[in-house]
């Protein structure tokens, strides 16, 4: 019998969690055959089969829980002992990767990574802007940035924002020219940019007021798939545009946006930082949520 090396059961680990080489592969970052091939040998060192194949789908055999069951522990271990000593000499490597909208990922960069980079400077950040809301499990990422709201139950959240609100703007030009509703049902004579959501569905618009809440799918003969290019329609007094207040405050500062419907729009959770707390958190991960938990503006930042 031969001797399986580390990497082989690592990826052994992935293979099992993901029940796809295709998706294991891409995590790990090697082809399918590569990690098929890898598998094989694994299985010919320990003498045993370890996994069932089909053309659509991998799952384990009895050895193959067996052998997954005692792995968890043992490598688990084997990984806090490594990211305790690279806490310890404070030299922290490997790579990040993080999930989360435009807005979001934003976020980050005005507040957690600058610090991240200054104090790790081994450490390699991959943050993807993603419309989509990914599981970030299966996709191989570390951690997600969401709104409150759509962080998973299973997930542990730590705040980095505070609550905030989409507001409804539209320039002085083109209120002067169409006027300013006055409930969101008027919003049915106005030109509206709406927003098409990366599944293809348009963003409602969300309003409340005194308990009553509503969504609408309001008219409008121009829509996007970014709230920074919304906004510069929105400029150019293309109609009114339904955004988080955050991309509009430069604008509304200098009297360039004006927030229409204001009574109408309602506050919106924060946005978390939220990762998986039934696996093994790397020393990368631990540190970026310590920065958040302690980043200016966020001194609270609570969990959930």
């Amino acid at each position: 019998m031969g001797k399986p090396t580390l990497n082989d059961l690592r990826a052994f680990m992935v293979v099992a969690a993901r029940r796809s080489f295709v998706q294991a592969a891409g995590e790990l970052g090697v082809s399918r055959s590569a990690l098929s091939h890898a598998m094989r040998g694994l299985e010919n060192d320990l003498n045993v089969r370890l996994l069932h194949r089909t053309t659509r789908s991998v799952s384990l055999t009895e050895a193959g829980h067996g052998l997954l069951a005692r792995l968890h522990p043992v490598l688990s271990d084997l990984d806090r002992a490594l990211d305790d000593v690279a806490r310890d000499d404070e030299a922290l490597r490997g790579t990040l990767r993080i999930n989360g909208s435009e807005g979001a990922i934003r976020q980050l960069l005005q507040t957690v990574v600058p610090r991240f980079m200054a104090k790790y400077p081994q450490m390699e950040l991959d943050l993807v802007s993603d419309g989509r809301f990914v599981d970030i499990v299966a996709e191989g990422f570390d951690a997600g940035v969401r709104l409150g709201e759509a962080v998973p139950k299973d997930m542990i959240g730590v705040r980095i924002s505070e609550d905030f609100r989409f507001l409804a703007v539209a320039s002085p030009r083109y209120l002067r020219k169409y006027g300013q509703p006055g409930t969101p049902e008027e919003l049915q004579w106005h030109r509206c940019i709406r927003q098409r959501l990366p599944g293809g569905k348009r963003y409602r618009w969300e309003f409340a007021r005194h308990g009553h809440a509503f969504t609408i799918d309001p008219p409008g003969a121009l829509t996007m798939d970014s709230n920074t290019l919304m906004i510069e329609a929105a400029l150019r007094g293309l109609g009114i545009a339904y955004v988080p207040e955050t991309y509009a405050r430069d604008a509304m500062a200098r009297k360039r946006l004006v927030a229409v419907l204001d009574d109408w729009c309602p506050v919106v959770p924060g946005l978390f930082l939220y990762f998986s707390g039934s696996r093994h958190i790397p020393a990368g991960l631990r540190a970026f949520v310590d920065l958040a938990r302690h980043a200016p503006g966020n001194e609270s930042g609570r969990s959930t």
